[in-house]
């Protein structure tokens, strides 16, 4: 896709305003050429630090991206994203960082964040994982969160530690949470069928009924209101 295609693809008539906070100039500058075409005028808010990310962010006058860099001076592993998150609970909070760790990615998205960007992404695909956010979605690249050095077999039973009384966790039945322990790990239906050595179509059963039971839409939201509710990883 041409520069001139992707600019078309973003929001047109809307002005935007991101918040993207990175200790490195270069990288900043490198997603700017991104996010300048997700929409048709976009100001991009700079920091260096995550105190600056605070003080830049007061002044702003919208805010409807923000993107946090995870090692940045100040973040202090994951408070900076929740910090961020209590003050602008309606803005989509993204984090970007150079680390694939799965349970940095389920931490990010236990803490309210909209997205896990690794910063080895392409400049095409980050510019659709910023389109997806944006339309309301969370992005979480399924090479993040697979663990492919696991041993294959069923999943680890005590990974999702008993729930009782009204948690909704406790109303899975125990294929519900095989199947939960896989979609944790960032296995596809496929996968999963495979690992639990049956259908592709009861694989979806058995998610269909996780997804109810937690009030969750998406792979991803379920993920993280099992997370919330105390599922172990």
């Amino acid at each position: 896709m041409g520069h001139n295609d992707d600019r078309k693809s973003g929001k047109e008539g809307k002005e935007m305003h991101v918040l993207l906070a990175d200790d490195h100039e270069l990288v900043r500058n490198g997603l700017k050429f991104y996010l300048e075409r997700l929409a048709s005028k976009v100001t991009v808010i700079e920091a260096a630090t995550f105190e600056e990310a605070l003080v830049n962010s007061s002044q702003a006058p919208q805010l409807d991206l923000i993107i946090l860099d995870l090692k940045m001076p100040g973040m202090n592993g994951f408070a900076g994203l929740e910090l961020m998150r209590e003050r602008f609970p309606k803005v989509p909070a993204v984090i970007l960082s150079g680390s694939v760790r799965r349970g940095d990615v389920l931490t990010a998205l236990a803490a309210g964040a909209a997205g896990y960007i690794p910063k080895t992404l392409s400049g095409k695909a980050m510019f659709n994982a910023l389109q997806l956010i944006l339309s309301g979605e969370t992005y979480v690249p399924s090479i993040m969160l697979p663990d492919r050095d696991s041993p294959a077999g069923q999943p680890d039973a005590d990974k999702g530690a008993p729930a009782t009384g009204d948690n909704p966790l406790s109303k899975l039945t125990p294929r519900e949470r095989d199947a939960l322990a896989l979609l944790t790990q960032g296995y596809s239906n496929k996968e999963i069928a495979r690992r639990l050595e049956i259908e592709e179509i009861t694989v979806k059963v058995h998610l269909s009924g996780v997804y109810r039971k937690l009030h969750a839409t998406n792979r991803t939201q379920a993920v993280r209101i099992a997370m919330q509710l105390g599922w172990a990883v």
